[in-house]
């Protein structure tokens, strides 16, 4: 139970956001200064600026947003959270708040949401791959890029600095097609070291004039970002590449 204090303020945080800041001028005149005179030592001035500049940002953040500060209770949660106290909510109310959190900051529940299809891309990725893996015309590297030569090359071996001309085809592991390099009527040219980790290893495994399928899994593609619209975040991709020349 000593996390939930964590949780709620971390959820706060997240609300809020953590560059918030309060606003300056106003006619609201500042609060006079109480008891400064009683801060002696380094110790208590440290502690005091440390309060002072998490009160004055908690009070940025809330004027940001639509949090219901009761200052009453808000610090009696951070005083026993810092003596080490137990927390007064049960489990039940826990949940409840931070249900209620979710109610104020919808972008937090959309997190939730774009990692639950993370993590839908990622299993079918890895289930895709699994199985891949098991054909006897695929191998595999360290790396866990997975390739299938479709013809050898007789060229040059390109290195991850070389400039290289390709055709290309890629597509998602449900067959949509989001890109292609054919469809345009002309090949594309690029330095190997200035896309995507996947290409960069994958073109290297043959010469000119081969033409190689790489099944690349999200952490050497495009990750929990995804690109654009057509490919989603945590997506594993495939290309179908043929290397025209290297320079």
């Amino acid at each position: 139970m000593k996390r939930s204090i964590g949780i709620i303020l971390s959820l706060i945080v997240i609300f809020a956001g953590i560059s918030a800041q309060p606003k300056s001028g106003g006619t609201k005149k500042p609060a006079p200064k109480k008891s400064v005179a009683a801060l002696k030592s380094i110790e208590e001035k440290m502690n005091y600026f440390s309060g002072y500049d998490l009160g004055q940002k908690i009070a940025g953040n809330v004027k940001a947003s639509a949090f219901p500060l009761r200052t009453a209770s808000f610090i009696a949660g951070i005083t026993e959270a810092l003596e080490g106290g137990e927390s007064r909510l049960s489990p039940e109310e826990v949940q409840q708040v931070i249900e209620a959190f979710k109610q104020l900051n919808p972008q937090a529940a959309g997190n939730k949401d774009q990692e639950a299809l993370i993590a839908k891309h990622r299993k079918e990725g890895e289930e895709f791959l699994a199985a891949n893996k098991a054909k006897d015309s695929v191998r595999s590297t360290p790396s866990g890029l997975q390739y299938k030569i479709l013809r050898e090359g007789t060229g040059r071996t390109p290195a991850d600095t070389s400039l290289v001309t390709v055709h290309y085809r890629g597509r998602l592991i449900n067959g949509t097609v989001f890109d292609e390099s054919y469809g345009r009527g002309e090949p594309t040219s690029f330095r190997l070291n200035q896309v995507i980790r996947g290409w960069t290893e994958g073109v290297q495994l043959i010469r000119e004039g081969g033409m190689i399928e790489l099944y690349i899994p999200s952490m050497l593609a495009y990750g929990e970002q995804g690109a654009g619209q057509l490919i989603p975040p945590g997506a594993t991709l495939i290309f179908t590449v043929e290397l025209i020349s290297v320079q």
